[in-house]
Formats: C-alpha cells, sequence, structure tokens
C-alpha cells in the first residue's frame, strides 16, 4: 500500500503511515521529513480517486486548506526580511482604503496573528466572490471589526488569504500566486501551487469530506454554527460562496488564488516550504525574521472563532494542547482541536488533518496530506500518530505539558 524512501531510523514513521492505510480509514496520503536539510521519509500510498480507484503515486497533489495560510505567511516574511514591508506600519501605507470603521492602526502583523478583527464578512458573499481578488479585497476593506484590532484574537480563517495576501501583493507587485511561485516555490523547486495551472489538474486527488451528524453539534464551535447565523463562526464557515458547495473539488475552486484555503501540493511540497526554515532560513529570510516567525505573538483561552484555545505565531500555528479541554476530543478522539509539536515548531493545519512545519531545533521540517478528511477543527489521530512518530524517531520522549520535549 506504500511506496517511497525511509532511512534507517525512521521506521516508526512508516509503521504510522501504513496503520493509517490498514486500520484507521485513511484512503490515500503522503508523508515527507526532511532532518539537517536532508529528506529522511518521503512516503505515499493508498487511492487518490475513491470513484476511478486511480493509486496515489508520487506526483499527486491535493488540497491543503489552511497549511495554504503558512505559504501566504511566508510570503509576507520575506518581503519583511527584504526590507519591503514592514509588519509594524499601519496597513494603510500601503492600503489606504483599508482605514475604515476604526481599522486605522491594524498592521501586517495583527493579520498575520488574526488579530486584526475580520475573521469574516457579514453582507452575502456571491456565489464566484472567493475568485474575484478585488471583489474580496474590496469587502474586506469596507468591513466593520468585530473587535477593536489588537485587542484578541478570531481565526481569520478564509479572510487571511486576502488581508495579508492583498500586503502581499501591495509590497510586491505581484499577486499572491505569482509572487510565491516566482520567489518561493520556483526557486525551491516545489510542486506547490496558489492558483493551480490547468495542466496539474490531472494529478490534483478530490477532497472526501468527513460528515459530521446533527448529535455533533455539542462543541462551542458546531454549537455556534447550530445556533447562531450571525456568530463569526457560522460567518466564516458559511458565507463563503461557490466555495462552501465543494468549490475545492472544482476547477475554479483549484484557479483561483485563495491565500487561506486553496493551497495545492503534497507532503514533498510542504516538507520543502518548511525545510530553509528549519535550517537558519535558507536565502527565504534571515536570522532576526526567522527567530519573529517562531514566536508566539496571540494567544487566548477562547478563540473567537474556532471557540478553543489558540496559539498563533506571526501567520503560523503553535503547539496546541487541548486534549483535555476540547468537547470534540472527547467525541472523537483525543488529537482532535489539537496540535502537538516541538516548543520551537511552527507551521499550520490544514482542515481535515493535513499540516506542515519547521521545527528549528530538530532541524526538522514535516509535511503530510491526504484526501479524506477526519474530523476536528486542528488533527486527528492520523495525522498527530506521524508527527509523534517523527520526535520519537529523534530522540524526543514525551508530549510534556503538550510539547514535545527531549
Amino acid at each position: 500500500m506504500t511506496q517511497g524512501t525511509c532511512r534507517p531510523g525512521f521506521e516508526r514513521v512508516a509503521e504510522a503511515f501504513e496503520k493509517n492505510l490498514k486500520e484507521k480509514g485513511e484512503i490515500g496520503a503522503s508523508v515527507c521529513l526532511t532532518v539537517g536539510g536532508e529528506t529522511v521519509v518521503d512516503l505515499w500510498g493508498g487511492v487518490a480517486d475513491p470513484k476511478t480507484k486511480a493509486p496515489w503515486t508520487r506526483d499527486t497533489v491535493s488540497i491543503v486548506f489552511s497549511c495554504t495560510k503558512g505559504a501566504t505567511a511566508l510570503c509576507a516574511h520575506v518581503l519583511a526580511s527584504r526590507g519591503a514591508l514592514d509588519l509594524d506600519a499601519p496597513v494603510a501605507e500601503l492600503w489606504p482604503e483599508f482605514a475604515q470603521h476604526g481599522k486605522e492602526r491594524v498592521t501586517t502583523r495583527m493579520m498575520l496573528d488574526h488579530s486584526s478583527a475580520v475573521p469574516a464578512v457579514r453582507a452575502k458573499v456571491k456565489d464566484d466572490g472567493p475568485y474575484d481578488w478585488a471583489y474580496m479585497t474590496e469587502r474586506l476593506a469596507a468591513e466593520v471589526p468585530f473587535w477593536e484590532p489588537g485587542t484578541r484574537n478570531g481565526y481569520h480563517g478564509f479572510t487571511f488569504g486576502w488581508t495579508v495576501g492583498e500586503m502581499v501583493r501591495r509590497a510586491s507587485g505581484k499577486s499572491l500566486g505569482t509572487f510565491f511561485r516566482e520567489e518561493i516555490a520556483g526557486p525551491l523547486g516545489l510542486d506547490f501551487w496558489i492558483g493551480l495551472p490547468e495542466e496539474i489538474e490531472p494529478r490534483v486527488a478530490p477532497i472526501v469530506a468527513h460528515v459530521y451528524k446533527a448529535a455533533d453539534a455539542v462543541t462551542p464551535f458546531m454549537r455556534d454554527l447550530a445556533t447562531n447565523k450571525e456568530s463569526v463562526a457560522a460567518l466564516f464557515y458559511f458565507n463563503n460562496g461557490a466555495w462552501r458547495s465543494g468549490g475545492a473539488n472544482t476547477r475554479a475552486g483549484h484557479a483561483a488564488e485563495i491565500g487561506a484555503a486553496n493551497g495545492i501540493t503534497n507532503a514533498r511540497g510542504l516538507a520543502g516550504l518548511y525545510a530553509p526554515l528549519a535550517n537558519g532560513g535558507g536565502d527565504l529570510v534571515d536570522a532576526t525574521t526567522l527567530a519573529r516567525m517562531g514566536e508566539v505573538s496571540m494567544a487566548t483561552h477562547d478563540d473567537a472563532t474556532l471557540r478553543i484555545p489558540t496559539r498563533f505565531a506571526l501567520g503560523f500555528m503553535k503547539s496546541m494542547d487541548n486534549r483535555k479541554r476540547s468537547m470534540a476530543a472527547k467525541l472523537w478522539g483525543a488529537d482532535c482541536d489539537s496540535v502537538i509539536l516541538g516548543s520551537a515548531a511552527f507551521g499550520h493545519v490544514g482542515a481535515g488533518g493535513s499540516l506542515g512545519f519547521a521545527d528549528p531545533v530538530a532541524g526538522l521540517s514535516f509535511g503530510y496530506t491526504m484526501n479524506r478528511m477526519g474530523p476536528g477543527l486542528l488533527m486527528n489521530e492520523r495525522g498527530q500518530a506521524l508527527v509523534d512518530a517523527a520526535y520519537l524517531s529523534l530522540g524526543y520522549k514525551n508530549k510534556d505539558g503538550g510539547v514535545w520535549v527531549r
């Protein structure tokens, strides 16, 4: 069921990957690790398309949902490292239209750490809105903030792609997808796209959604969806035009540049994205920028959108241990609503459980993609099992205090 390579010493990762396919409902997936910049695990297996039974091959790619945010954030940090984007300057210096309704002092830093207070839009988004960059940025510029910017955070699950992405566009003079392709993915040789070329389309594995039941509406997030259509959670989840009705499996959904949600790659692409960041920054960012990227910038016990405790660096997730605090963990498994990494690690989860991250202390970069989404808001048992196996292979002992330690 599994193909690829696994160096001696990392057999645990291969075993966990096989177990996911055989025992945990994985349909098709890929996992990749680099240590010290060298690839030590590059595995793939299962079925890419359950309808045709086409196998998951070395070059299969899939939507990685919010893992895209890590790529978008990296674009902003590359520009900051070059001196082209000041993360602490008012956004209005580059995007004057955004300075409305109390958003005059919003900074790119606030956009990156989910405190800029526009986690959704209130008025109905037109069907093709998510595929129309100008439409979405105009809507966000005109939006009234949901709280005083900078005073708390709420996951900007869909809007992040246009807030941070517009700052990348204005600072660089290139669209987000073009900047990512020309300045990051191309030079690193990554099969990773924000705005997929049509010729890559045949290699895309369709996403198989996790089906929730009415009885699942007992977590705070699910309860908000079910009972309060004006809540941040409901607006984020439902008010996103045609994307909500299966856009992740359409050509239009793949071709657009949605910097929060529609990046397309595989585990090799995610691990390759983070490999330079696990090893000093490479040619992407300087040491000061790299250190800033991994620091916790905003944290809360009750994320305004996700309704769970969250911890964010600037555009990246940090280790989050909600095993004992999340109703989802009790319903669907302890790893739901958590992502447990090393304390220095930073990266991003994608809906359903995909993950990419860098751990500069361990010299580790990690990527995991799949086509069958799992339950919960962050990881689930399949992805976390691979992360655990990676850290155990590096000599880490346990998940003490919600982070992997030696």
